[in-house]
Formats: C-alpha cells, sequence, structure tokens
C-alpha cells in the first residue's frame, strides 16, 4: 500500500453511479409496490451499499481502512432504467472513490440477485464515478519564488550534529519551484537571527529559520524574530503543532512562529530533522497558495 502517513486530514467526497436495467414494466411495478417475493428491493438494497461502503477496505486490498461520516444512497426510476447513486464524505486521508463505487456496485448487485427471478432480462449497464473531490488546496506555487533557509545550530556548526534537518528543507522548497537565493548557518545568537532575518526579508519572498524554537535557554529564534513581524499568522504554527502532535506527543513543546516581514513570509519551525520534515508536510504546499506565494 502507499504509504500516506505524511498526509493530512481534509475533507473529501465522491459520488457514484450505475444503472440497473430491467425489462418490462411489471417489474418497476414489484418494486414500486414491494411486491418482490425476496422483499423490498429498494430497501435491501440500500443497506447492503451502506455495509459495502463501511467495508470497502476488507474487499479491496489496496483501500484504506477510513471513517466514513456519511453515506447516501439513492435511487432514481426511468422508465425500465433504475439510476442508484451512492455519496460518500469524510474527513480522512485517503480518496473516497472507491467506497463509493464499491458501494454502488453491490447496491445494483443486491437488486440484480432480488430480481433475477422475476426477470430474466435484467442487467447492470453502467458502473462509474460521477465526481470526487478532495478539499484542500493542492497546486501550490505557480511561478518560481525566492526563498532562504537558515539553520540555527551550534551543535550542527560544531559538528555535533549533521545537517539533516536544514537538507530537508531545501528538499522539499525545490520541489515547489523555490529559488534558493541563500542557505546559511547560523549559532544560536538573538542578535545576529535578527539582523539575518532583516536582510533576508527584503530580496525573498520565503524565509525560514529552522531550530532555536524549543525550550533550552540556547533556543532564542523564536524571540529575535517576533519583533520584526508585522502581521502574526498563528494558523500556520497551529497546523504545523497540529501535525506533528499526532505523531509525537513532544510537538506541543514547539515554539514555532509564523509571520509578515513586509512581504515576506517568515517561519520558525524546528530545527530537529525529524521535526523540520514533518514541519514542511503540514504546510506545503497549501502554504504557498494559501500567502499568495
Amino acid at each position: 500500500m502507499e504509504d500516506i502517513t505524511p498526509k493530512s486530514t481534509t475533507l473529501q467526497e465522491a459520488q457514484a453511479e450505475a444503472v440497473l436495467k430491467v425489462s418490462k414494466s411489471e417489474t418497476v411495478a414489484a418494486i414500486l409496490e414491494k411486491r418482490v417475493p425476496k422483499g423490498d428491493v429498494l430497501e435491501m438494497a440500500k443497506v447492503a451499499g451502506l455495509f459495502a461502503v463501511k467495508n470497502t477496505h476488507l474487499q479491496l486490498p489496496q483501500a484504506y481502512p477510513t471513517p466514513i461520516e456519511f453515506t447516501s444512497v439513492e435511487y432514481q426510476v426511468e422508465d425500465l432504467e433504475i439510476r442508484i447513486t451512492v455519496r460518500v464524505r469524510s474527513v480522512s486521508k485517503s480518496s473516497l472513490e472507491m467506497h463509493a463505487l464499491h458501494g454502488v456496485s453491490i447496491t445494483a448487485l443486491t437488486m440484480y440477485d432480488m430480481l433475477k427471478p422475476l426477470d430474466k432480462g435484467i442487467s447492470i449497464a453502467r458502473i462509474g464515478i460521477l465526481e470526487k473531490e478532495e478539499r484542500k488546496l493542492s497546486s501550490g506555487a505557480t511561478q518560481p519564488f525566492n526563498a532562504a533557509v537558515v539553520l540555527c545550530s551550534n551543535a550542527v556548526l560544531k559538528g555535533i550534529k549533521p545537517d539533516s534537518a536544514g537538507q530537508a528543507i531545501l528538499e522539499k522548497l525545490r520541489g515547489y519551484q523555490a529559488k534558493i537565493t541563500s542557505y546559511e548557518l547560523l549559532p544560536d545568537d538573538l542578535e545576529l537571527i535578527r539582523a539575518k532575518a532583516k536582510s533576508l526579508a527584503l530580496e525573498n519572498r520565503l524565509v525560514i529559520f529552522a531550530g532555536g524554537t524549543g525550550l533550552a535557554k540556547t533556543d532564542v529564534t523564536t524571540e529575535a524574530l517576533e519583533p520584526l513581524l508585522d502581521r502574526k499568522i498563528p494558523g500556520i504554527a497551529e497546523a504545523m503543532r497540529s501535525y506533528g502532535q499526532c505523531r509525537t506527543p513532544h510537538a506541543m513543546l514547539s515554539r514555532s512562529l509564523a509571520g509578515m516581514v513586509g512581504n515576506c513570509l517568515v517561519l520558525a519551525i524546528p530545527g530537529s530533522s525529524r521535526g523540520a520534515a514533518e514541519s514542511m508536510e503540514a504546510l506545503f504546499p497549501q502554504l504557498l497558495e494559501g500567502a499568495g506565494i
């Protein structure tokens, strides 16, 4: 199965349709008047479809178990055709396309099974997806933009720790048309960090400072950047912490920061390799489009 652990949960919707054809009007009348010997066709098929949606992952090996939060099964009778529509909605990580298709397929098959003793000419004419939607910003930046990255870490400067966090950030940015104008290592020094932020904000649309957002006495990045912000954007930091909290309880200790310095978006994110990577996963590519970069 594809690894979807880096993905964030978003509102997912899918709608699928099946068309059941019968060969005589008497069959339609028996359905509507509930005279089919095997029972109420529409209600039994609806129940079967609802169960199918919820149990899709048990039948399709590549489907993910998903908390289904809404499902509807609707019918439309047109002459000798019964149009079946299944809608599925959930806040989840994976697409609901297969859940809707599985649900509408089982609904149609249940109807077929219940009606075949009455109508030998019955058939399932079509099964297909009508629409699917992921409610998220997904296109990211459409034009190249200038970005700078600064890693604030005494340990990396002294060679005690590898520069894995900085490299993870650079790799992510390059995947979204970022032109890296500067990549620097700085010590955990408040004045140096503040001066660097002022200069980089003049020539970049995005500046990311990694490191110095924890609780150690040397962690001063947040204090260095906060007075410079013309407008704070607390939701960005909240998104990083929320994403991280689902993966480690230590995320609540992060003092990540985000805001505008002039026309430049400045971020302060964790400096550990895992913290930096997860923060980038939480924000990109949605951040680029939402912030107008």
